[in-house]
């Protein structure tokens, strides 16, 4: 908890320095009636050592939860040097300053960061973060808009993650742009390129594609970036970055490759936290790059021939563009930034990719106990990544109040979101859960069944 150093005697001290007769009189031009007077429902005020053990037991209180609940925010092993870094002074309490280049460990580690992200996405440049990736798909819709110049509308599957759908609208239903969502085959799983020809007709900026989508399906990716080629349009890929670890990353789609690409950033050592805070990443084509909202850092060297790091771009309308920003975004998220940067240079490609097996063959191994129970099948048939879509015989809501009392959070209601898929549960398994945690599952999910 913060430490307030100043004792009664001090406030008085300081008081009497500016000529005031308490702290009431420097707020003396606030109206009576707006004042909120005594705050009595507040408790009195406790010692750090009893307030630590009243947040101990509140804790305690919540449980340890076997969670199989993905749907966009992902339980994975954090390293322990990952926060243990991430927290020390130097990281934790700075932020991008205006005279960045006084901050020259900041700016380098931003500038390893675009590094990694731009050779994960398979892109030529990345900005150094975002509010988090529903916002950073909002901002990729406006950046293809921007550049498209003649169309205002906007192609979405209905396959995005619905929070992020509802975000992209959110943000740009006041600038005029079209919003339009895409229907998906209800047997696979996926958006079928045949099937958006009428979609088509009409000139369109950008067609948004999720890999893998919200159902933990992959899309068929190349053809889809074709298709928006052929029809004069960008490709923007909203990608799980641990999954790009796998899968071929979205600067490789189809003949030239996505145009844009965005997602969350929370697989990279962000904890699930109770939703937040986490980052969103974006990164693109260099014909984009004036385009594309928040910073770039780039590295030069000086007189001396030293090397050091420099804001390039900084698209932000504080700055000198102005009216002219490609975006007001005020924050970069630096310090989950941080700590993605350094989860990922601690794991490296290869300690990456064997994160993504392991959840891949984890998910797989809980689907087939899960399919084995009466009454339990998959809804689509193509391939995943590290979730899945079970149909239920029973109803889900009364399955997961079972499993809750039982410790297990065992996924996540889809009909809440999508209400054709009834009785439809999205589970989730990650490189956390080991053999006899999916045993343990599926026992418990049998007996939630009777």
């Amino acid at each position: 908890m913060p430490f307030i150093p100043h004792t009664k005697e001090d406030i008085a001290e300081m008081l009497d320095s500016i000529g005031a007769e308490s702290i009431e009189t420097l707020f003396d031009e606030i109206p009576t009636d707006l004042k909120s007077g005594q705050l009595t429902e507040v408790p009195p005020g406790l010692s750090e050592m009893e307030i630590t053990r009243l947040m101990m037991e509140r804790a305690n209180q919540d449980g340890l939860y076997q969670n199989f609940i993905g749907a966009g925010a992902y339980e994975h092993h954090i390293p322990a040097a990952v926060w243990q870094i991430t927290t020390r002074g130097e990281f934790y309490s700075s932020y991008t300053p205006y005279q960045a280049e006084a901050s020259q460990g900041t700016l380098q580690l931003l500038y390893e960061y675009q590094t990694m992200m731009a050779s994960l996405t398979g892109m030529d440049v990345s900005n150094a973060s975002m509010y988090d990736g529903a916002t950073a798909l909002a901002e990729a819709a406006l950046m293809a808009v921007r550049s498209h110049r003649t169309s205002r509308r906007i192609l979405i599957p209905q396959t995005v993650h619905p929070v992020y759908r509802k975000v992209v609208r959110a943000i740009v239903s006041n600038q005029k742009i079209d919003i339009i969502e895409l229907p998906f085959c209800t047997k696979s799983g996926q958006v079928l390129p045949d099937a958006l020809e009428e979609f088509g007709k009409e000139d369109f900026a950008a067609l948004v594609i999720p890999q893998p989508n919200f159902f933990g399906v992959l899309e068929q990716v190349d053809a889809l970036t074709d298709w928006a080629h052929s029809k004069n349009a960008l490709a923007i890929g909203v990608v799980n970055p641990t999954a790009l670890a796998l899968l071929t990353p979205p600067g490789e789609w189809g003949n030239k490759g996505a145009d844009i690409a965005v997602g969350e950033g929370q697989p990279l050592g962000i904890p699930l936290s109770s939703g937040g805070p986490y980052f969103g990443f974006m990164a693109c084509k260099n014909s984009l790059i004036r385009q594309i909202p928040g910073r770039i850092i780039g590295r030069t060297n000086d007189l001396d021939g030293k090397t050091g790091y420099v804001l390039t771009l900084q698209a932000r309308e504080q700055h000198i563009r102005r009216s002219k920003a490609t975006s007001n975004i005020c924050t970069n998220q630096g310090l989950m930034v941080t700590a993605a940067t350094i989860y990922m240079s601690l794991l490296g490609p290869e300690g990456l990719r064997r994160v993504a097996e392991h959840s891949h063959a984890n998910t797989m191994e809980l689907v087939q106990k899960l399919e084995k129970i009466s009454g339990v099948d998959r809804v689509f048939s193509g391939p995943i990544f590290h979730e899945a879509a079970l149909k239920l015989s029973k109803p889900v809501g009364a399955i997961l109040d079972k499993l809750k009392n039982k410790k297990i959070l065992a996924g996540l209601n889809l009909q809440e979101f999508y209400p054709d898929l009834e009785n439809t549960l999205l589970v989730c398994a990650t490189e956390t859960k080991t053999a006899a945690d999916i045993q343990a599952f599926a026992e418990q999910f049998e007996q939630a069944f009777d």
